[in-house]
């Protein structure tokens, strides 16, 4: 695909008009992220927070085209608004009617945080070692008992999807419930980070968090389909937009070099034109990725590609920008700076980049994944 439908088109015109106001909160929000809570009625946060999706409609290539205009406005702003996030796309993957409609009525009382708990300290992601467990209670309710680590947003999270394990149970018995953090139990703690620090991403402790079996996601399905299967599936319909951050971070300092060298010669020229050819290509590489997983959500390969070079790209873009003002840049330039931390923190978001390519080796080598779409 080289171009979008006329909607995306629009889409993107007005996320692009955005960019300007969060661009010009991004230093305060990074010195101080509570700040967030002041920027509320910016037009960006406004729309991030009461974006709720159909679970019917297949957008992820919606998302990476809004996902991409925004972050290049500023990616942490973006990552601190509130709103649906990550836990939106699981109620949506997961969740019953009862459930969805349970979520969406709590997003609609006002700025409402979520956050996505699946990381554990010592263990990272692997599910084959998950630590925290849901235990059976007589009463047909849970308890949620262990600890998370590097969550976004979880010290503003009123509601929070945990994945947890049952106890005696293989892969099949991991499952995510919706919690309700004002319920005792729940405690988050913001971590220090040198980027991104807009998303206040913390620690959480769980200590007898009680769950009722109402918000216990995918009872509904058959036990294949919620725990491993349900992670999955939203991690394959997030990747192409953290791939679209790294874009938007890419494509911020890209410009700030426009903007502030404006006659550029020889191989600084080069340099610059080839950048910006990079920064074209990806784009075009995360929204076919996208639109496969639109057309099967189980087709993640081309993801996890579009994510591994979209993070790679935004770590030399940024390099490659404080490259263009000297030795003292760093200093001299705070907002390049930023998109410089910036960009190393999307590394780590939803798998590393050799996760990545692990993933995508299993599409190439088991023929879902042609050599020439990479």
């Amino acid at each position: 695909m080289t171009a979008l439908p006329a909607h995306l088109e629009e889409l993107r015109r007005l996320a692009r008009g955005w960019a300007g106001d969060l661009r010009a909160a991004a230093l305060d929000l990074d010195r101080d992220p509570e700040a967030v809570r002041h920027l509320l009625d910016l037009p960006a946060v406004a729309y991030l927070s009461t974006r709720i999706r159909s679970a019917e409609r297949d957008d992820t290539l919606e998302r990476a085209v809004l996902v991409e205009e925004i972050a290049r406005g500023d990616a942490g702003l973006m990552m601190a608004s509130p709103g649906p996030s990550m836990t939106g796309v699981l109620v949506d993957v997961l969740g019953s009617p009862e459930q969805r409609e349970w979520f969406h009525d709590r997003l609609v009382q006002g700025p409402t945080w979520t956050s996505f708990a699946l990381t554990e300290p010592e263990r990272g992601s692997a599910i084959g070692e998950m630590g925290t467990t849901l235990t059976p209670q007589d009463d047909g309710s849970y308890r949620l008992d262990g600890a998370k680590r590097y969550i976004g947003n979880a010290s503003r999270a009123s509601v929070a999807s945990v994945f947890a394990r049952v106890p005696g149970a293989d892969r099949l018995g991991v499952t995510a419930v919706l919690v309700d953090t004002a319920d005792p139990g729940w405690t988050a703690e913001p971590l220090p980070t040198l980027g991104l620090r807009g998303a206040r991403i913390g620690a959480v402790t769980l200590d007898g968090v009680h769950v009722p079996a109402e918000r216990v996601l995918g009872r509904h399905l058959p036990p294949t389909r919620r725990g491993m299967w349900g992670i999955l599936a939203v991690f394959n319909r997030l990747r192409p937009s953290v791939a679209a951050i790294a874009l938007g971070i890419a494509g911020s300092a890209h410009d700030y070099v426009a903007e502030h060298r404006k006659e550029l010669r020889g191989e600084e020229l080069a340099r610059f034109e080839k950048l910006g050819r990079r920064i074209d290509a990806t784009r075009l590489l995360t929204h076919r990725a996208a639109s496969a997983v639109d057309r099967r959500p189980a087709d993640g390969y081309l993801a996890s590609a579009a994510k591994a070079r979209a993070c790679e790209l935004a770590e030399d873009a940024t390099r490659s920008a404080l490259s263009f003002f000297g030795p003292a840049a760093r200093l001299e330039h705070p907002l390049l700076d930023k998109y410089a931390r910036d960009a190393r923190g999307v590394e780590f978001m939803e798998g590393t980049g050799t996760m990545q390519r692990l993933n995508l080796f299993q599409g190439l080598h088991t023929g879902r994944v042609g050599r020439a779409e990479v």
